[in-house]
């Protein structure tokens, strides 16, 4: 039986240490910080039992629990990321348990009325009489990825002290920077050496996911004419009029807050102008490969006929491909999504299998030849003040990660 107070007590030793990643820095890992977490891990997989626990200048950790059984099982790993978004702060973590919730309001912060509540977050309302996890309200928590971090290392010190269980060689995999779309860039599949693996990264109870974004980012200069507004007339080109053209020639109703389920996006999330030059910053997302070709091909002709309109290149538009759907690379193995999915039945789990609008370390790694699917790891709200995390559902992705090893070994 696993123990509910060690893992709470695991995962709030993660969330205080700040690893928030950085997507202006060069190095890797982005953060320094970022460091605290990955050394302290070292040293805790080594005590709970695992072999050849290594980290590299990089701060890429792998460890290995050996099999225990004595025929030939495909080796299998586990991954999650430790590093935290820069989209929102996560120095001083504060985390608050809210003991067997009540389906009412949580007051993250009286004095500066930060509220969550399931009549905006109604989520919430699925974890009535469980324990929550979440934050003081002027942070994030960092279940996103430290949740799944808690559940990896909490399941191989179980297998450590539960022999009887059989499985064979798993190996663990902690990554930096992930965040900033990084966390894969240097890991070593070969290394690593498995057959297969999961990222527990995913939210609810019970996602299991091998499809994802494909995704891309797009930046658009414009370029302008400053001169002395009194003598403008006929001289003065002003860029952030022109990238107001530009921003309301694409599908208004193709953005994030327009869209669900297998629907694509543009979503311009940055604009820096000036009469001289304004800056555009968007991320270009798709499931479906033709039709993420077709988004970008939609903002270089966008490009094109504004700069023919203005009779030259005012507009200049750099694409760039960040990962692509796993899709492709998973379903040749659907085994591993199978086992996955038995895995969660007989832990008393509805698996809910859908498509990620997002991507994670696993889409990068199925192209670099390791299949990867993501398993929840439990937390809502990720990215933002209102995060949270069931501890059930950490309990849960736990024995999903024991029972995943058990299956593997039985399997031919």
């Amino acid at each position: 039986m696993l123990n509910k107070q060690h893992i709470i007590d695991r995962f709030i030793s993660y969330v205080i240490i700040d690893t928030e990643s950085d997507p202006k820095s060069e190095t890797t890992p982005s953060t320094k910080k970022q460091w605290d977490l990955a050394n302290k891990l070292v040293e805790e997989l080594k005590s709970i039992g695992l072999q050849d626990v290594t980290i590299d200048d990089n701060a890429y950790i792998m460890a290995t629990l050996p099999s225990n059984v004595d025929h030939d099982v495909p080796t299998i790993g586990f991954i999650s990321h430790f590093d935290t978004t820069p989209d929102f702060t996560g120095a001083n973590v504060k985390p608050q348990i809210i003991e067997s919730y009540d389906g009412k309001d949580i007051i993250l912060n009286a004095e500066e009325d930060i509220v969550l509540s399931p009549d905006y977050f109604d989520d919430l309302l699925l974890y009535v009489g469980q324990t929550l996890i979440t934050t003081d309200g002027t942070t994030l928590l960092g279940a996103d990825d430290k949740a799944g971090i808690t559940e990896i290392v909490s399941a191989m010190e179980y297998l450590v002290q539960h022999p009887e269980i059989k499985h064979g060689r798993i190996r663990v995999g902690f990554t930096p920077d992930e965040e900033i779309g990084r966390g894969a860039h240097k890991f070593d599949v070969e290394k690593f050496g498995a057959s297969w693996a999961y990222t527990m990264d995913g939210s609810q109870i019970g996602e299991l996911e091998y499809e994802n974004f494909n995704a891309a980012g797009a930046v658009v200069k414009v370029k302008g004419k400053i001169v002395h507004p009194g003598y403008a007339k006929g001289k003065m080109v002003n860029s952030m009029y022109i990238a107001t053209e530009f921003m309301n020639s694409l599908p208004r109703l193709e953005t994030p807050e327009h869209t669900e389920g297998y629907e694509g996006f543009f979503h311009l999330y940055s604009i820096e102008g000036e009469v001289e030059e304004t800056v555009l910053e968007y991320i270009i997302r798709d499931h479906d490969r033709q039709h993420f070709e077709a988004r970008k091909e939609v903002m270089v002709k966008l490009t094109n006929d504004i700069n023919e309109q203005y009779e030259r290149e005012v507009v200049t538009i750099e694409i760039k491909d960040q990962y692509f759907n796993m899709k492709e690379k998973v379903e040749p193995v659907m085994h591993i999504v199978d086992i996955a999915e038995e895995a969660m039945k007989q832990v008393g789990i509805k698996p809910l299998i859908k498509a990620i609008r997002g991507g994670t370390d696993g889409s990068q790694l199925s192209y670099m030849g390791l299949p990867c699917p993501n398993i929840f790891a439990g937390g809502h709200n990720f990215h933002g003040r209102y995060e949270y995390v069931p501890v059930e559902s950490m309990l849960k992705a736990t024995e999903v990660i024991c029972k995943i090893a058990e299956l593997t070994a039985q399997k031919k």
